[in-house]
């Protein structure tokens, strides 16, 4: 029962943050937090985690490992559960923490910055677009998204249990760019047109707010702005739908 407090606790970001844990559910998200050697703490199984193929094997790699496992019914892991489907699985693993000097741009291999990106979804979406892509490390800036939130762990689809990741507020991150030669460019809406701008070396790109854009006191520190075209008919791109556009262009 103590696991079952645990995994309650984590739903807050308090007790994601004094305890240093975080949750993974789903048989896919655990599968990536082990494959990653991510320490897991323990585990909530439930029968319908003995239903499918994949599901017997995760449980047999948890029983080999020695991790800790609460067995209870389905409807009990649906009650501490974030998603609607949790495959039978929630487990707990330590967090591993960077720090902004490991995240270390290089050219095309971007650093990412988001700049008060409140859905949880897209900043998840944003973290498995950056690894895919060989960005050197994603950072968030105050009002985004806690980058251990369940649901943005799920989004990003085990992609936060590889990429250098970390929160940050304007000096540190400016200090760092400083520190190293790093361009900060701007994703907005008037900037020159994205297949147009090269960079030169390693730069660290930021994306905005999903109503606001990226806050006036930083946009004014940034060394270029870049825009998708898009036809007239829509206003504007979803953040994460962008970010993959810019990281694909900048990274080829």
């Amino acid at each position: 029962m103590a696991l079952l407090s645990t995994i309650r606790d984590l739903h807050r970001r308090k007790g994601r943050e004094r305890r240093g844990l975080a949750l993974a559910e789903g048989i896919r998200l655990v599968e990536e937090m082990l494959a990653a050697g991510v320490a897991c703490k323990g585990a909530a199984v439930a029968p319908a985690l003995e239903t499918t193929a994949r599901g017997i094997q995760l449980n047999r790699a948890l029983v080999a490992r020695g991790i800790p496992i609460e067995a209870i019914s389905d409807a009990d892991l649906s009650a501490i559960a974030a998603t609607e489907h949790p495959q039978g699985i929630v487990a707990v693993y330590q967090v591993r923490v960077w720090s902004l000097d490991e995240i270390v741009a290089a050219p095309g291999h971007p650093i990412v910055i988001l700049d008060g990106v409140q859905d949880p979804g897209n900043v998840g979406t944003i973290g498995r677009t950056a690894l895919a892509f060989g960005a050197a490390g994603l950072v968030a800036l105050p009002g985004t998204a806690d980058l251990t939130n369940p649901k943005t762990v799920r989004g990003a689809m085990g992609a936060l249990f590889q990429l250098p990741h970390c929160h940050a507020d304007d000096p540190a991150i400016l200090a760092l760019l400083s520190r190293h030669g790093v361009a900060l460019w701007a994703a907005t809406m008037d900037g020159v047109a994205l297949e147009t701008a090269a960079p030169a070396g390693a730069i660290a790109l930021v994306f905005g707010n999903e109503g606001a854009g990226i806050r006036p006191e930083l946009l004014a520190r940034a060394a270029q702005r870049v825009t998708i075209p898009i036809r007239s008919a829509a206003e504007s791109l979803n953040v994460a739908v962008a970010a993959g556009i810019v990281l694909y262009q900048v990274t080829r």
